[in-house]
């Protein structure tokens, strides 16, 4: 019964790891357009996800611990070689592991659009700011004297 209840919670994980994957795809084309109140809420789902997904990680790694083997890939493997389900139980956790690798790929290319948008936030900041500029030209063709800070109010 242990590769049934292994199974099982193993399943469970598959459709919240899907919607994961769909919120981090959106997340993206959020991030790209600066949708706020969109991010928010892609945010509060994401993390009740993330907490499922955790409390059944737990839960496979405790009934995993139960019978002596060890809460990873040859673990599961071990059970498998000594279940009829062995077959079904290793298609769906390398279903389960392609789906997490690809939400960590995707989550990783959401945290690189993260760094450069607050670059360019950043260097933005810091021109109407006053501060070092990247070599502006004024009218005449000469570098705007930008050097000195101004309060955002008299910018």
């Amino acid at each position: 019964m242990p590769d049934t209840t292994l199974l099982h919670l193993i399943e469970q994980d598959i459709a919240p790891t899907q919607e994961l994957l769909e919120l981090l795809q959106s997340e993206a084309v959020a991030l790209h357009g600066r949708d706020m109140p969109l991010l928010e809420t892609i945010l509060a789902r994401k993390q009740s996800l993330i907490v499922l997904l955790e409390q059944h990680g737990r839960s496979r790694a405790q009934l995993l611990g139960e019978l002596g083997l060890s809460a990873d890939r040859e673990g599961v493997q071990a059970l498998a070689a000594r279940s009829a389900q062995g077959e079904v139980l290793m298609q769906r956790l390398d279903l389960l592991s392609q789906l997490l690798d690809t939400c960590h790929q995707v989550n990783q290319t959401n945290g690189r659009i993260i760094q450069v948008q607050q670059h360019v936030t950043s260097n933005q900041l810091r021109i109407i700011m006053g501060g070092e500029s990247p070599s502006l030209y004024d009218s005449r063709g000469g570098t705007s004297p930008m050097a000195r800070h101004r309060a955002l109010s008299q910018v």
